[in-house]
């Protein structure tokens, strides 16, 4: 049995079937890691939903932040774009399952067994498994549970910037959603930026450090998995394995096979060339 964890699918379907193919992925016996943003830009996000769905428990998937913007869609909360690939899904006879699905998605996936942590953007470098585990199920309480329209609505916005474990309703639910699905950058003083998603390499004058740069709390031996940064080159920082291609800008879907030591990539190229939105 094998286990792949793949990086940002972003309604690439057609890429990632190629990619399954590559590896030979048989659903009766090995297992597909979705490290979230299973939907929006691609064109094939009805598609690539129903196909994850479809996998029952051959598939482990984390929310990723335009997975849960496509849930804020469907509540109302916002409107769709007319450009947006999106709305395949909003139209799609089977939507209310596939989003009762999803909605029931967690932000944090964790294998003792293979020590590796599951999760869309990243882990706050000030988090340990323990904390890291609370806030993420705290999260997703709001997301399950009654509530979920307001936690939706009270989702978006890049404050706060600091975390404190003083931090209380929404403002607290919000910024543990961020670290979570948008992280990427803190400043010299200690607080997330929001606002940049270019490179490491592109902000080195500026007083930025990748999240995964800062000291960690988190166990030694435990290696985390993350896709979300499109402009960061594939590969391993450390024990942080960065997976998103950027397939939907004209990259590659990629897969990192996670159940040896060994580690084994696997890359097919993008059917489509985009320019880069550094805002993603």
């Amino acid at each position: 049995m094998a286990i792949y964890a793949i990086g940002d699918v972003q309604g690439c379907y057609s890429e990632l079937c190629r990619l399954l193919e590559k590896i030979e992925f048989d659903s009766a016996h090995d297992t597909l890691w979705f490290c979230g943003d299973l939907v929006n830009r691609g064109p094939e996000s009805l598609q690539t939903l129903k196909f994850a769905k479809s996998l029952g428990d051959s598939a482990v998937c984390v929310l990723g932040n335009h997975d849960l913007h496509l849930l804020a869609l469907h509540h109302g909360i916002h409107k769709v774009r007319d450009t947006s690939h999106l709305q395949q899904v909003l139209d799609s006879p089977e939507r209310d399952e596939l989003m009762a699905w999803l909605q029931g998605l967690p932000l944090l996936h964790y294998d003792e067994i293979h020590k590796s942590l599951l999760v869309h953007a990243g882990i706050h470098p000030g988090w340990g498994l323990s904390k890291a585990q609370k806030f993420a199920a705290e999260a997703e309480a709001a997301l399950h549970g009654e509530k979920a329209v307001k936690y939706l609505t009270n989702m978006y916005g890049n404050t706060p910037k600091k975390w404190s474990d003083d931090l209380s309703g929404s403002q607290r639910l919000r910024l543990i959603t961020n670290i979570f699905t948008r992280m990427r950058y803190f400043t010299a003083g200690g607080s997330l930026e929001f606002g940049v998603a270019g490179s490491p390499r592109q902000n080195l004058r500026n007083g930025l450090t990748p999240w995964f740069q800062m000291e960690a709390t988190l166990r030694e031996d435990v290696r985390v998995l993350f896709g979300h940064w499109s402009t960061l080159p594939v590969g391993c920082y450390g024990r942080c394995f960065a997976l998103d291609g950027g397939c939907v800008w004209g990259g590659h879907m990629v897969a990192l096979r996670i159940d040896f030591e060994a580690e084994d990539w696997f890359f097919v190229d993008s059917y489509t060339r985009r320019p880069v939105d550094t805002a993603s």
